[in-house]
């Protein structure tokens, strides 16, 4: 398949994309010869899914503490989300620790 990109028509489209096949081909094409890869990268579209959505309907923040705020619940939010856990009631917890000054819970999932 990567020898597609040695004999591409000379349009500038067509070249370009043959360049990276001839530089990433093996790339592109490992979900096919490696067990366990799948074709898309659907987990990682559908956990910053949100991110995006959230980000387009704000705007984003406009202060030097906002970002890291954002960066801290989205991981939360998706971090939750992936492991099926319940994303208030950990925040719940993370909040009443920290009144109680405890430390936060874990992320982390639980062991086997």
């Amino acid at each position: 398949m990567i020898a597609v990109g040695q004999r591409a028509p000379q349009r500038s489209e067509a070249q370009n994309l043959a360049k990276r096949f001839r530089l990433h081909g093996e790339g592109y094409f490992r979900f096919i010869t490696t067990l366990g890869i799948g074709p898309t990268n659907n987990l990682a579209e559908q956990a910053i899914r949100f991110v995006v959505l959230d980000r387009l309907v704000t705007q984003g923040t406009r202060s030097e503490r906002g970002p890291r705020w954002c960066e801290r619940i989205w991981t939360a939010i998706a971090t939750c989300t992936q492991q099926g856990r319940s994303v208030l009631h950990d925040l719940r917890d993370a909040l009443y620790a920290h009144v109680r000054g405890e430390p936060a819970p874990s992320l982390l999932p639980a062991g086997p």
